[in-house]
C-alpha cells in the first residue's frame, strides 16, 4: 500500500523501535513516539492514515488519546494494542471510533492484515466524501 502512513504510540521504546522496524521490513512508513503528547503534535502537522496505539501509557491512556486524534483527523483510522486483556477497553474504543483491538504480542501478518484493513476503510471513507463533494452543487 504505496503511500501509507502509519503512527505508533507507544511508551516501550524497545517494543515499538522493533515494531517499526518490522513493518518497514514490510514496505511501511511506520515512525514512532514514545508518548500521547508527541503523537497529538505530530498528527497536527502530518497527515497518517493509521495509528497504532498502546493503551496503557503513563500521562494519556490510548482511548483519551483515540478521542483526541479523532478530533484532529477524524478519517484517520486507530489500532489499538495492548498487553492487558480488558473488554471494556476494546469496547470503549470502538465506541470512540477505533478501527479495532488487538493483544500483545500481537502476531505480526495479523497486525499487517489490520493495518491494510483500516487502510482500506480509510480510502473508502475518502472516496465517498469526494463523491458527495462532486455531486453536490451549490444553490444560485
Amino acid at each position: 500500500m504505496e503511500g501509507m502512513t502509519i503512527l505508533l504510540v507507544d511508551d516501550e521504546v524497545e517494543f515499538v523501535e522493533t515494531l517499526s522496524r518490522r513493518l518497514a521490513r514490510r514496505g511501511f512508513n511506520a515512525p514512532f513516539v514514545t508518548t500521547a503528547q508527541e503523537a497529538l503534535d505530530k498528527i497536527k502537522s502530518v497527515p497518517f492514515d493509521v495509528a497504532i496505539l498502546d493503551v496503557r501509557m503513563p500521562e494519556m491512556d490510548g482511548i483519551t488519546l483515540l478521542g483526541e486524534i479523532k478530533k484532529i483527523q477524524p478519517l484517520m483510522e486507530v489500532l489499538l494494542l495492548t498487553g492487558y486483556a480488558s473488554v471494556q477497553s476494546g469496547i470503549e474504543g470502538m465506541k470512540k471510533g477505533a478501527f479495532d483491538y488487538i493483544m500483545k504480542p500481537a502476531d505480526i501478518d495479523d497486525l499487517v492484515k489490520k493495518i491494510r484493513d483500516a487502510y482500506e476503510r480509510k480510502k473508502q471513507q475518502e472516496d465517498r466524501i469526494t463523491r458527495a463533494e462532486t455531486k453536490a452543487t451549490p444553490y444560485r
